[in-house]
C-alpha cells in the first residue's frame, strides 16, 4: 500500500465514523419526535 493510499484510507475511515455518528444522532431525534407525536413525553 502506498503512502497516498494509506492517507486516503484514513480519511475515509474518519468520514465513515463521522457519518455513523450523524446517523445515530438522527435516529435518536426521530425516536424522540415519534414519542412527542404520540403525546408520551
Amino acid at each position: 500500500m502506498k503512502a497516498t493510499d494509506a492517507k486516503h484510507l484514513k480519511q475515509l475511515e474518519q468520514e465513515n465514523g463521522r457519518l455513523k455518528k450523524l446517523v445515530a444522532d438522527l435516529s435518536l431525534d426521530i425516536a424522540m419526535l415519534k414519542e412527542v407525536a404520540k403525546g408520551e413525553f
